[in-house]
């Protein structure tokens, strides 16, 4: 069974919030080309993921066999997120743009799913390269609202964009490769002027197009499985 796993992370309610209309647009489309599809919702925007703190370190690090219980309970929710990144065949993400970066909600899942053993190994016998993702195959939407515009590679605030670059960095923890990322944003936010809404209009079509075409190209894979396995 296909697997989507939907995150939030935008401080706005559902009415006000671009990132979860667009979402909500793409989780629609999915369903309607692949209705079987599980779908995990994970809003960290409306209850944030608690940051990682000494205690959350300490327990990472300490072999399974040797966690006392404090440890395990400290782990339990990072443990729960993993799980769900990792059932995930496609993970869109709600992102909106806060000065200029990632809501720190969104850091916070984040920084509970990267996490030594579980979605990466650490060998120092690998010499300057000594992390390996653990988890492949996944892809990654990122449906964005900015208040600005410009901010795609070339654009007069690209340079200012630390958000893209901050999420294809982290990528490899959720499983996915940095070519098998997909952004959609909404800019002109502020202004609310005809930009805004040709930005939103051509977001949520944009939208509605990649999650037939992603639902399509899943579906085919899932029944060339079943045929391999002679079902």
């Amino acid at each position: 069974m296909l697997c989507l796993l939907r995150i939030d992370a935008s401080a706005q309610l559902q009415d006000r919030s671009l990132t979860r209309h667009l979402t909500g647009i793409f989780t629609q489309r999915f369903l309607a080309e692949a209705p079987e599809t599980k779908v995990i919702v994970r809003d960290v925007g409306l209850h944030p993921i608690p940051a990682i703190d000494h205690r959350f370190i300490h327990a990472a690090f300490t072999a399974p066999v040797e966690r006392d219980t404090w440890m395990q309970d400290r782990l339990a929710l990072s443990d729960e997120l993993i799980e769900e990144v990792t059932a995930a065949d496609i993970i869109v993400m709600g992102a909106p743009m806060y000065n200029y970066g990632m809501p720190a909600a969104l850091k916070g899942w984040i920084d509970q799913v990267a996490r030594i053993g579980k979605t990466f190994s650490f060998d120092l016998a690998r010499g300057d390269t000594p992390i390996e993702p653990t988890l492949s195959g996944k892809r990654l939407v990122v449906l964005s609202a900015r208040g600005e515009f410009g901010f795609a590679p070339g654009g007069v605030r690209a340079h200012l964009n630390a958000l893209d670059p901050a999420l294809v960095a982290c990528a490899h923890y959720f499983g996915v490769a940095a070519g098998d990322i997909d952004t959609i944003a909404i800019e002109y936010q502020e202004f609310k002027d005809a930009r805004f809404q040709a930005s939103c209009d051509a977001a949520e079509r944009r939208t509605r197009d990649l999650a037939l075409t992603l639902a399509g190209k899943a579906v085919s894979r899932s029944g060339a499985r079943l045929k391999a396995r002679g079902a």
